[in-house]
């Protein structure tokens, strides 16, 4: 990992599964990608978000994410996987609700 990113990037096992993080925090860059990429906050928001970070350390966690797509998105897609498993065990029981 490049110096620079591995200054505000750690990956530590047993910490948030050993999915890349800011340092010193348990926000992973999957969540920095999903409020910046995905909803559309801005980095400046985000940083409000979750007080104890700052700007390097978003633009750090998206460029980690651009330099590590295939990465952050498998770890998307797993999530994904242990939801629908979830939703499949454990149906919601108010009508109208079905599983995924």
């Amino acid at each position: 990992m490049d110096e620079l990113i591995a200054k505000h990037i750690s990956k530590t096992p047993g910490v948030c599964g050993g999915r890349a993080c800011i340092a010193g925090h348990r926000i992973r860059v999957m969540d920095i990608v999903v409020w910046h990429q995905l909803r559309g906050y801005s980095a400046e928001e985000v940083c409000q978000m979750y007080p104890g970070i700052n700007l390097a350390d978003v633009y750090a966690a998206l460029t980690y994410y651009f330099d590590n797509r295939k990465e952050i998105d498998d770890d998307f897609a797993a999530e994904e996987e242990i939801a629908k498993e979830l939703m499949t065990r454990h149906p919601s029981k108010l009508p109208g609700k079905r599983s995924a």
